[in-house]
Formats: structure tokens, sequence, C-alpha cells
């Protein structure tokens, strides 16, 4: 079992910066993707980035040039700097955890909600 906490979430003005954070825990192992989605009101959830435990990214072309995923190993944690954000990058942010065999984790949630 794994369990996503994550946390950072809030109200920025448009052109502001956030940055989420998600630690994982419990039967973590390796190779795996650490990443987000988010979910707009009344829209399907939409992929946002990801990062393996190798290192490789992957970013939607919503976010790409905006957003940075990172992510530290050691702690289990991936990390989303949101900068230049604007009112359509409101959502409810998820961060995911996938194995190497395929299973999936996901969190809670964080708001984010960027105002004009």
């Amino acid at each position: 079992q794994v369990q996503l906490v994550e946390s950072g979430g809030g109200l920025v003005q448009a052109g502001g910066s956030l940055t989420l954070s998600c630690a994982a825990s419990g039967s973590i192992f390796r190779p795996n993707i650490m990443g987000w989605y988010r979910q707009a009101p009344g829209k399907q959830r939409d992929f946002v980035a990801t990062m393996t435990s190798g290192g490789t990214t992957n970013y939607g072309d919503a976010v790409k040039g905006r957003f940075t995923i990172s992510r530290d190993n050691a702690k289990n944690t991936v990390y989303l700097q949101m900068n230049s954000l604007k009112p359509e990058d409101t959502a409810v942010y998820y961060c995911n955890y996938r194995s190497g065999r395929g299973s999936q984790t996901w969190g809670q949630g964080t708001q984010v909600t960027v105002s004009s």
C-alpha cells in the first residue's frame, strides 16, 4: 500500500507562483513514476506532469515552460513548481504514484485557485 499526502495549494493572483508537494509513504519501490494531474469543475482530470524515479520528465502542453516537476527520491517526495499562473490553471491538483508493475495511487487533492 502507498499513501500520498499533498500540500501547498492555495489562492494566488494571476502571474504568481505556487509550489505543490506530495510525500509518498508505504511500499515504495523503484522504478516508479510520480506526478500531477488536475481537475477543474465540470471537466475531466487532465495530465499535468510526471517524473520517473530515473529522472525523466513529461509535461502537458498547457503547462510546458511554466511548471517544473522535481523529486527527492530519498524522501519519496515530488514537487511541482508553478510559475506564471493563469486563471485557467484553477483546479484540484492530484498527486499520482505509479509502480513499475502498473498499480497506482491517488492523493486526496489540493485546491489551486488563480484569481484574475
